[in-house]
């Protein structure tokens, strides 16, 4: 069938020709999509303010012969109005579609990765206190978890050994925390606080990520960054380069 209903989250907009926009969005059921809205910047639009980054959508999508599906039908579910008002929140909005956008290919559907993102939102426009550091390594590590990709923490990546013989490093190749005996020049350390932040953050709620100095989380920040490099051939900025209020396509 040409056309479709999915729910989705836009991650992206971008101005095309003098009228219209391409929008990148996460969906429920087809993962990450590229779609045209035509004559959503006239002022008559009947799709509105509906398509804006971080609206949680409801479409009707027409796929033709294009790599973009044409949108047809747009209805707000959530819109997050309370994080837009604050630029802490909406930086740490799009740090986090940037994460989904840059993590997950087109096409590939990931439920839990859909709804992480949704909770994310949510959380971000409920409390200001979300939009930290914290807050958000322990999304991204919560995504690693949905990607397969979250990194050994209980014992030694490379032999098995117990938590108690780490040397505390970490080694993106074997994909975790390593004791003194496999460790090698290219890993780089880790200290107990934040691998300790990585256990409690993959376990507890996102509104329940627990506190870490500075330091414990670079070196989070660090892991999540390595390991995605490493296994996804993804690069992400840093979480901190991302805490800074941005400009968005209008």
């Amino acid at each position: 069938m040409p056309y479709e209903k999915t729910e989705a989250v836009v991650l992206r907009s971008i101005r095309l020709r003098e009228a219209d926009r391409v929008v990148h969005l996460y969906t429920a059921q087809h993962g990450r999509i590229g779609a045209v809205v035509k004559g959503v910047r006239r002022t008559r639009s009947r799709f509105g303010g509906r398509l804006e980054p971080f609206f949680r959508v409801r479409l009707v999508l027409y796929e033709g012969r294009s790599e973009l599906y044409t949108v047809t039908q747009a209805e707000t579910v959530e819109s997050y109005p309370r994080l837009r008002e604050r630029g802490a929140s909406l930086s740490a909005a799009s740090s986090a579609c940037e994460s989904v956008l840059r993590m997950f290919g087109d096409g590939e559907a990931n439920a839990a990765a859909y709804n992480l993102l949704c909770r994310e939102l949510q959380l971000l426009d409920e409390e200001a206190a979300a939009a930290s550091t914290g807050n958000l390594l322990a999304f991204r590590l919560k995504l690693l978890l949905a990607a397969g990709f979250v990194p050994e923490l209980g014992v030694c990546a490379a032999c098995g050994a117990a938590p108690d013989r780490f040397g505390m490093s970490f080694s993106p190749p074997a994909g975790g925390a390593v004791c003194q005996d496999c460790m090698s020049a290219d890993d780089f350390p880790l200290s107990e606080a934040a691998r300790s932040f990585m256990v409690v953050a993959l376990g507890a709620p996102l509104r329940d990520a627990p506190a870490a100095d500075a330091a414990a989380l670079g070196q989070v920040d660090r892991v999540v960054g390595s390991t995605l490099e490493h296994h996804a051939h993804v690069r992400l900025r840093s979480v901190k380069d991302q805490l800074r209020p941005l400009a968005f396509v209008k």
